[in-house]
């Protein structure tokens, strides 16, 4: 029956009018009818119905479209889709659009902001470049405080050498500390041979309570020796180097002043128009400000480096009088005055266990 069907198709003439158009078949012509009133006068959508049974049936199951809730569609006939149209009402529209200008206007102020700090910052760059080269080919001038530059330069040098009196007692330290270890290795040598070796018992423990003296005077050496090196390091490494960095500040600000003060001796030179008037007061008034920044970071330097000093001597007062002591002691065998020695300076020595912290303080 297929296979006589199949045939039937494929010998079926085909005709063709005047126009070149082909025709249709006969059998066919109230499917096209249907189609072509469907396609031409279809019905609006919003108020055609859903069959829930197949074609032509009855009118059982029908569900009105205009009953469904949900986003609005529309009808594209050349591509044959349902495009979906989600809207949005006046107020929500109007607020949506007052949020997103508010947003703008956020987002361009603090745009305009940070374009207005880095034309500054370009700017003040600038200049400070061009006094610096100026300075040191000797073209242009700067502002000079002999007396403080001359205390600046001391501080330096005396850093300089104070961390090289820092590297120094460190490496003491460490080999002070390998030493003890050494000692308290060869104490315990000793005494277990004195165990093992009866004819030898008595010289090999002499020995023993020998190096476990030197082992426990070492020890306290060590603890007044880095409690040197901890006072040394903090007046070296935080006290001078805070003092070093207010003089980088002051030393900035006054290479900012010396710009902004060439920069004002150049315009009162030129001509004196409405122009060149307003840029010389705009420059008085950058003038006059850099001028106190410059001033106020004087009287810090002058007073830091009064108090550092102050400080400088008051610690390494006590600090060389410890060492000393400390180390007079220990080499002449005199545990008790080293014991006194930490005493008298407030030095605690932590028990043989106690170098590594607990887990409960390392939470």
């Amino acid at each position: 029956m297929t296979e006589s069907i199949m045939s039937k198709a494929a010998t079926m003439e085909i005709p063709i009018n005047s126009n070149g158009d082909t025709g249709t078949l006969t059998e066919d012509d109230s499917l096209e009818q249907d189609l072509q009133q469907v396609m031409v006068s279809g019905p609006n959508l919003n108020e055609t119905s859903i069959v829930s049974g197949g074609y032509g049936g009855t009118a059982e199951g029908i569900i009105p479209t205009s009953s469904i809730k949900g986003p609005a569609v529309h009808y594209n006939a050349e591509f044959n889709k349902r495009i979906p149209v989600t809207g949005l009402g006046p107020n929500m529209h109007h607020s949506s659009s007052s949020s997103s200008m508010t947003a703008d206007e956020m987002t361009r102020g603090v745009a305009v902001e940070k374009l207005e700090t880095v034309k500054k910052w370009g700017y003040n760059t600038y200049k400070c470049t061009k006094q610096m080269i100026s300075e040191r080919f000797g073209r242009g001038s700067r502002t000079v405080d002999l007396e403080l530059e001359a205390q600046i330069e001391v501080l330096r040098d005396t850093k300089r050498k104070y961390e090289n009196l820092l590297r120094l007692a460190r490496a003491l330290t460490n080999h002070f500390y390998n030493m003890v270890q050494t000692q308290h290795a060869l104490g315990d040598t000793f005494a277990d041979l004195s165990q093992k070796s009866p004819e030898l018992r008595d010289e090999f423990g002499f020995n023993a309570e020998t190096q476990k003296l030197l082992c426990k005077n070492g020890e306290t050496l060590l603890g007044a020796v880095n409690f040197f090196v901890s006072s040394i390091n903090t007046l070296v490494n935080k006290t001078m180097d805070d003092t070093l960095m207010t003089i980088k500040m002051y030393e900035n600000a006054r290479l900012e002043f010396d710009a902004y003060r060439s920069d004002l001796e150049e315009l009162s030179l030129g001509p004196r128009d409405a122009v060149a008037m307003a840029r010389i007061d705009a420059a008085q008034q950058q003038y006059h400000v850099h001028k106190e920044k410059y001033e106020r970071l004087r009287s810090d330097v002058i007073i830091k480096l009064k108090f550092l000093e102050e400080n400088k001597v008051k610690v390494m007062h006590k600090q060389l009088l410890l060492f000393h002591n400390a180390i007079s002691a220990y080499f002449a065998g005199n545990q008790q005055q080293l014991e006194q020695t930490l005493k008298q300076f407030n030095i605690k020595l932590r028990p043989p266990g106690a170098d590594k912290p607990s887990w409960l303080e390392e939470q």
